[in-house]
Parts: C-alpha cells; structure tokens; sequence
C-alpha cells in the first residue's frame, strides 16, 4: 500500500482514524503486549485459529501449522486466536526464524508464547497475551485457517490490516484499509505540527480551536 508517511503511523492515530470513519471497536485487549518493546508490525493478516487438543501425530505434530508457515506471503502479519487458553506457548524461536525467513511482518497472539529471549535476539515483532514454556504439542491444535476468527475480542478477516506496537494492536476491516491509514497518516503530520505549537507556548485550547487534534 502506497500512502505517504505510512512508515511513521502509530497504532494511537489507526485507533483514532477508525473512530472517525465510525469504526470503534477495532482494538485488541490490551493484555496482548509486544514481547520486544520498540517493535512494530503492520501489514494484511494471515489468520490461524486453534483450540484445546490431548492428542497429537507422533510423526507429524506440527504439520498443520508448519504448512501454514511455509505458505506466508512478505509482508503480512499472523494472527492466531486462541480464544485466550494459556495452557501452553503457541510460538517461539524458531516459528519466529520461519516467518522472518518468509518475509512476514509480525505475529499476533491471544495466548501465549515461549522462548523470549530468543524472540527479542531475532527482533522480530511477536505480540502475545502472555509467555509460558510448555509446548503446544499435546495440549492445542490447529483447527481452522485463513477463514475470520476472533483474536483478543477483534474479529479479523484474512486480508484485514494490522497494526501492533507498544500501545497495542489495531484492526482495520481491509475494504476501509487505504481510507483509514490515509486518515491515520495526515493527523500524524497534524500531530506533529499540535506538538511544535504546544511546545511553542499556545495553550491547548488555541490548538484544539485551530486543528481540531488532540
């Protein structure tokens, strides 16, 4: 997507673009949190739903999402719903490895994830509900792909456009994608030139009266 300043837009000024196309419930539970500060993800979503499972195939037990992976296209950002079960970390090291390989943009999960310290050494932008050690093999599997599913109480539907940052993560439906990061990055501009006044000396009340942002 084509859109000048899209490199500097923020999930803050997405969340506040949805809410001017009328679009207000967009944002994921705020317990989903980057497991590397600083990082950011956005890109067209690839969706993987699981669900609770005690039995796997000992030759094959991570053949479903394996496909999954090797299927991504650059760019897009994972989205796995786990309807927040937190009985075992989702994606770790060397998911990660693979979707970096594959050109991916990010992952989001609404459960957990494992190997953080490796994560964070890889620097890519892996945003779960929490960590946990245990391996998924056994306790959850793949159930459905790239079909709308639920993850951190946003429907997302393949295609949608992600945003995740520190502050969190935004869904934008994909027909409203170019229109509402259009939206997000001239107030990113707007922002910038609030932030100079209000630095400047003009009272809020001036700024708001003058821009209409804050």
């Amino acid at each position: 997507m084509e859109i000048e300043g899209l490199a500097e837009v923020l999930a803050p000024q997405v969340a506040d673009s949805l809410d001017v196309v009328g679009l207000r419930d967009q944002v994921m539970d705020a317990a989903i949190q980057p497991v590397q500060p600083g990082l950011r993800a956005l890109g067209p979503a690839v969706t993987i739903e699981f669900e609770p499972a005690d039995d796997f195939d000992d030759d094959d037990p991570y053949g479903d999402l394996i496909e999954a992976l090797d299927s991504l296209e650059p760019g897009v950002v994972v989205v796995i719903s786990t309807s927040s079960y937190e009985a075992s970390g989702l994606w770790g090291e060397l998911f990660s490895a693979a979707a970096m390989g594959r050109g991916a943009a990010g992952v989001v999960i609404d459960g957990c994830s494992r190997d953080t310290p490796q994560v964070r050494g890889l620097g890519f932008p892996v945003f779960a509900k929490g960590q946990k050690p245990l391996d998924y093999k056994g306790r959850q599997r793949v159930v459905r792909r790239d079909v709308p599913i639920r993850c951190g109480n946003v429907v997302v539907c393949p295609g949608d456009w992600v945003m995740a940052d520190d502050d969190g993560v935004v869904v934008v439906p994909e027909g409203r994608a170019e229109e509402v990061l259009e939206i997000a990055a001239a107030r990113v501009r707007g922002e910038t030139t609030v932030r100079d006044e209000l630095i400047s000396g003009d009272t809020i009340r001036t700024v708001w009266e003058r821009h209409g942002i804050l």
